[in-house]
């Protein structure tokens, strides 16, 4: 006879469940956690703010990379491969301070 697992209920608000749109996304890291700030860059604005910053433990961080990358694999298969082209020719460190281990 195999053991249950107990469902999770999940819920979510309105307002969360309308979403953030993220144009941009900085990662940093300490040895303890990764931090992903969402940015919404808007052409010929040159200010910006963090819309969302999810913190994450390192393990965390890594299963999360192996589920959108068999969920893009998953878009591929179904609707074709995604252009790498790099549209917004953003400078790679946008001014802020380097991650550290």
């Amino acid at each position: 006879m195999s053991e249950q697992q107990p469902q999770l209920n999940i819920e979510i608000s309105e307002e969360v469940a309308e979403g953030v749109y993220s144009n941009l996304a900085i990662i940093t890291h300490s040895n303890a956690e990764f931090v992903v700030d969402f940015i919404n860059i808007m052409p010929g604005t040159p200010k910006s703010k963090v819309k969302a910053r999810v913190i994450l433990t390192p393990i965390n961080a890594k299963k999360m990379m192996r589920a959108l990358a068999e969920n893009l694999a998953r878009f591929e298969a179904a609707n074709g491969k995604i252009s790498e082209q790099d549209e917004n020719h953003l400078p790679f460190n946008l001014g802020l301070p380097t991650a550290e281990a």
